[in-house]
């Protein structure tokens, strides 16, 4: 592997992000594998790393970086990005307005507590975060029986020609903690922004834990 030095440029090493659809892989379970764990590395609490210095750690990284290019879970970069530096109070909302359709969103822990919304009465953000937790307990005891199919999201439809949902549930894991993304209308996940959602959630840490 050909060392970074500083006349190299970012087409020689560029930096390396996940993707929306990297976060959705390597942030699906409470407790990542092995696999799901390398790519968060892409994600430090400071910011992006350069393609040399993730090789550098260790040798899986070269073939999982491969796989990682083709299934478009990463993407290279020309310019360092940096992890959201910001009260998460303040964030939060501005955050997740982004991803729902008609800018109606909400985001709660997985015991229903209600982090921030967006569109939504406090009443219906509430009761939205409570429904959200209730269908976290529903998929957990359908998969304690060996049902898989509930997954990590779910959609509900107003009409029965299911053309566009008016809600969405869906389910990420940071540090241990679960958080329900509740998005109303059409759901805009493959957004930059929820790269920097969850970005800004796992640099904040415990400060912003509910457990």
């Amino acid at each position: 592997m050909t060392e970074h030095t500083a006349t190299s440029t970012p087409a020689d090493d560029p930096w390396l992000m996940l993707t929306p659809a990297g976060v959705l892989h390597a942030y699906a379970e409470r407790v990542p594998d092995e696999r799901a764990a390398m790519l968060q590395a892409l994600m430090p609490r400071g910011a992006s790393l350069r393609r040399s210095a993730w090789l550098a750690k260790t040798p899986e990284h070269r073939t999982l970086l491969a796989r990682a290019l083709h299934e478009g879970w990463v993407h290279e970069v020309e310019r360092e990005l940096r992890a959201p530096d910001v009260r998460l109070d303040n964030y939060l909302p501005h955050a997740i307005a982004g991803l729902s359709g008609t800018r109606t969103a909400a985001l709660a822990s997985d015991d229903g507590f209600c982090l921030a919304r967006v569109g939504y009465s406090e009443p219906e953000a509430e009761t939205l975060c409570v429904a959200a937790a209730d269908f976290f307990e529903f998929a957990a005891r359908q998969k304690q029986r060996g049902w898989t199919g509930t997954g990590r999201a779910v959609s509900f439809f107003e009409g029965i020609d299911m053309l566009l949902p008016t809600t969405s549930f869906v389910l990420f894991w940071v540090d241990g903690t679960g958080y329900w993304l509740i998005l109303g209308g059409e759901p805009l996940i493959n957004n930059v922004a929820f790269v920097e959602l969850v970005w800004g959630i796992r640099t904040a840490g415990a400060r912003f834990a509910q457990r």
